[in-house]
């Protein structure tokens, strides 16, 4: 799939991100800070409005784009104002195969995950979702911390 912000030579991320702003922009950051993000990396921000009858996707179908979300809009910003070359997508459906299914989609090198602050039993476990992805990508996976300067 070729799209508008396509390069030669890119190097493609993946960008998962729910509604927890500082969540999305430590993604943000994480992608900013690879070698030469400003002229070589991609990033394509995707957030999954949920199935139907989830109780987050009705709150989110006032949004209808995920251009709208805040913190796709942050992630979106800040990536740009570092000159990385941003796409966002929106699917609706299952978090986890949406995920995998537009990896393969946009032949991304790598897939960014935001992480969760957890207690430190919680630590030992990724959420079902990051560890879902972890098990089922063929591609490499980065996990983001919650906590970010």
């Amino acid at each position: 799939m070729v799209t508008a912000v396509q390069r030669a030579a890119m190097y493609r991320v993946l960008v998962p991100v729910d509604t927890d702003e500082e969540r999305a922009l430590a993604q943000a950051e994480y992608v900013a800070d690879l070698p030469d993000a400003d002229g070589s990396v991609e990033a394509v921000l995707l957030f999954v409005f949920g199935k139907g009858g989830d109780e987050a996707s009705g709150e989110m179908q006032q949004f209808k784009s995920a251009s709208r979300v805040g913190s796709v809009r942050r992630a979106r910003e800040y990536l740009e104002d570092q000159g990385v070359a941003v796409e966002v997508i929106d699917e609706g459906g299952d978090t986890v195969e949406d995920i995998l299914r537009e990896a393969d989609a946009y032949d991304v090198e790598a897939i960014v995950l935001g992480g969760r602050k957890r207690s430190p039993v919680g630590k030992v476990v990724f959420g079902s979702v990051s560890q879902s992805v972890i098990l089922e990508s063929d591609r490499p996976v980065v996990v983001t911390g919650a906590d970010h300067e």
